[in-house]
């Protein structure tokens, strides 16, 4: 029942993703980084820890749990060393996920063949 759960919380949020794609002049960039804000916002007032517990992986993987993530990082931070930590705390949580598509990044622009735009 879990993978339903993950699989249903996660087609939705691609839904809406898809759907303001189609209906919007938004572009891809502008509502990627509405779905990370998002994502902060519901954590800040407590709407989002509710809904990755229950969907799981189907919650926290997609760029509204990346919000999560930062926004839970940069809590903690505050709440162990004060002020500076709402300037560490974010990059601290999402470290191994940054740094792994930093890595993927790389490996991929080193192993693929570029192709010319034209």
């Amino acid at each position: 029942m879990n993978y339903l759960w993950a699989f249903v919380v996660g087609g939705g949020i691609c839904v809406v993703g898809q759907l303001l794609l189609d209906y919007t002049k938004l572009t891809p960039a502008r509502i990627l980084t509405a779905f990370v804000v998002a994502g902060v916002v519901l954590s800040a007032v407590g709407l989002y820890a509710p809904l990755a517990e229950f969907a799981g992986s189907g919650a926290s993987v997609p760029l509204l749990g990346f919000g999560h993530l930062l926004a839970q990082g940069v809590q903690k931070a505050v709440d162990a060393i004060g002020l500076p930590g709402a300037f560490t705390g974010g990059l601290t949580a999402a470290a191994g996920g940054i740094a792994a598509s930093l890595i993927c990044g790389v490996l991929a622009a080193l192993l693929a063949k570029s192709k010319d735009q034209n």
